[in-house]
Order: C-alpha cells, then sequence, then structure tokens
C-alpha cells in the first residue's frame, strides 16, 4: 500500500514540476532577435500592436512590476515630466505591466502620463519577453526594438529616478532617428 503512494505522491511532484517548468521562457531574448509581436490594450483606449510600427518607427517597451508601486511611480512620473525629451527621437515608447487595463488606466491618470501605458493581464507577452518573474509580476526591463522589429537593446538596470534620461541617452547611443520637425 505505501509503495502505491509512494508512486502517486512522486508522479504529482513530476506533474507540478513540469508545469512550472513549461511555464519559463524557452528563451531568453538577446539584441539581434526578432522582438515578440504584441497586441495589447493600453492606457489611452486604444490598441497597440507592434507589427503597426515596423518599417516606420523604433519601439520602447518599458516593463514595470506594478501600478500604484513606489518605484513605478517614479518611474512613471519621470517618464510624463521628461516625455519631450523622448519625443525628440521618432520612437513610440510604452510603460507595460501584467496589471489589469483598469489599474493601468487609473495609474497613468494619477501620474499623468502623455504616454500610453500597455496591459498584458493575461502574461503571455511578458513570458514572451522573458520578463515574468516568480511573483507573476514582470521585471523592470526596457526592450528597445528597431524599425525592422529586432532588438537594438535590451536595458535590465533600470534607476527609476532617471528613467527618461536613461532612456533618452540609449536612443541617441543606438542612433535612433531624430523626429520630423512639423
Amino acid at each position: 500500500m505505501k509503495s502505491v503512494n509512494l508512486f502517486g505522491i512522486a508522479g504529482l511532484v513530476l506533474g507540478f514540476a513540469t508545469l512550472a517548468f513549461a511555464q519559463a521562457p524557452a528563451v531568453e531574448l538577446k539584441v539581434g532577435d526578432k522582438a515578440p509581436n504584441f497586441k495589447l490594450q493600453a492606457s489611452d483606449g486604444k490598441t497597440y500592436n507592434l507589427a503597426d510600427f515596423a518599417g516606420k518607427k523604433a519601439v520602447v517597451v518599458a516593463w514595470f512590476p506594478a501600478a500604484f508601486t513606489k518605484g513605478c511611480t517614479v518611474e512613471c512620473k519621470n517618464l510624463a515630466m521628461n516625455g519631450d525629451k523622448i519625443r525628440q527621437f521618432d520612437v513610440a515608447y510604452f510603460m507595460a505591466s501584467v496589471d489589469p487595463i483598469e489599474k493601468n488606466t487609473d495609474f497613468a491618470k494619477a501620474q499623468e502620463a502623455d504616454f500610453p501605458l500597455l496591459s498584458d493581464p493575461g502574461k503571455e507577452v511578458a513570458t514572451a519577453y522573458g520578463v515574468l518573474n516568480p511573483r507573476g509580476t514582470a521585471n523592470r526591463w526596457t526592450f528597445y526594438v528597431g524599425k525592422d522589429g529586432r532588438i537594438l537593446a535590451i536595458d535590465k538596470t533600470i534607476k527609476v529616478d532617471t528613467s527618461a534620461e536613461d532612456m533618452v541617452a540609449k536612443l541617441g547611443e543606438l542612433n535612433v532617428a531624430k523626429a520630423k520637425s512639423n
């Protein structure tokens, strides 16, 4: 009787281990890789698809752990206060999290964000980008995607107090085109 229970427990443990590994990203994205496409709702009421920017402009996606937390609030405010500097480049930029759209919309309004916050509550895009951590939130990583859809840079050491300035410096370093004047 005991051996049957041990086999049952071993099978259960193996099943849980398989499930845990199935949720891990297959490969870690690196510079030069094709960026995973996304189609996500945003705080401005629109839905954004990475493929829509192909051949038109670079894209920056700044993943963040959770709306209304200290570091995320500082980062969002910094990006909002310095949006004019970022918009000097021909780039679409977003913050993204696995929070529901309602929470990100409220967060964007509270921080007076002048850029869209993307919501990935199903966590499929966060998983594809390799940012989903064991807590079920996104790591604070920023992806720079070229017009060709390839990853130009991945920043995993975000300083929330200077996130906008750092983004501007990275866009310049990557030789992202300047925005055309109207």
